[in-house]
């Protein structure tokens, strides 16, 4: 699979290092299929030809990039949207735009190669229009009752033994189903923060220390909505710290 990318950035170089960067990216492989350097611009490539995902700067003269996602968002077949930025304070508020991925600069080739990689899952699980968030739904089957949840009220899925905990404000139900599976079909609302458990970036309000009586010292995120804490591992921790604030 081959990636085609649209760079929307106001900085030539910014730009040019991103373009460097894709370059080198292998699984899987981007092509840059245009540059803007404006929203304006962006639109106009867009209207043009089709992309899987626009790399999108936030701070740009005239239209912003926050402003520019919400009409890539009502586009027909809109492609997936990675922001890039050298400001971090942006990250809850790109996720609640439904952003695959929130980078910041200095981009990394691995953290750049990760975003990609969401970006492929989502072009193979989703091969028409995407779907609205707001109306998917998880399908549960409790004691003989089907019970549709939506998947914007689901604040965290959780693998326990042979079932998925699902999560909402409200009441916890649980599901029969694989939790690699849930993370490819709706990497654009959930990230992975362990092993076991995946949380709705919409949800998230804080990554703080913690002391599990298990694990010991650590950190685990607070969402919105409920008081439990969420565990996070080390090897998720430096995707989850940038993606809640860089």
């Amino acid at each position: 699979m081959k990636l085609k990318v649209l760079l929307v950035d106001d900085e030539a170089l910014a730009r040019s290092r991103l373009r460097t960067l894709l370059g080198d990216c292998t699984a899987p492989q981007a092509v840059v299929a245009a540059e803007a350097c404006d929203a304006l611009q962006a639109m106009h490539a867009l209207r043009q030809d089709s992309f899987d995902a626009v790399l999108l700067d936030i701070r740009m003269p005239g239209v912003d990039g926050m402003a520019l996602a919400r009409t890539i968002a009502a586009l027909p077949r809109p492609p997936a949207v990675v922001f890039v930025t050298a400001h971090s304070e942006h990250a809850v508020q790109a996720f609640e735009l439904e952003a695959i991925d929130y980078l910041t600069k200095p981009v990394r080739l691995e953290r750049l190669q990760q975003a990609l990689q969401k970006v492929g899952r989502l072009a193979q699980t989703v091969p028409g229009p995407r779907a609205d968030p707001s109306r998917e739904m998880l399908i549960i089957q409790d004691r003989g009752r089907t019970e549709r949840v939506p998947l914007a009220e689901v604040l965290y899925l959780k693998a326990e033994l042979k079932y998925i905990t699902v999560r909402t404000a409200s009441r916890s139900y649980i599901l029969d189903g694989s939790l690699s599976e849930l993370e490819e079909r709706h990497a654009a609302q959930f990230m992975r923060i362990h092993r076991n458990a995946l949380i709705a970036r919409h949800a998230v309000r804080a990554l703080e220390k913690h002391f599990d009586p298990e694990e010991g010292e650590g950190w685990a995120v607070r969402l919105n909505g409920i008081d439990e804490l969420l565990a996070v591992s080390r090897r998720q921790l430096s995707a989850v710290r940038e993606a809640i604030a860089g």
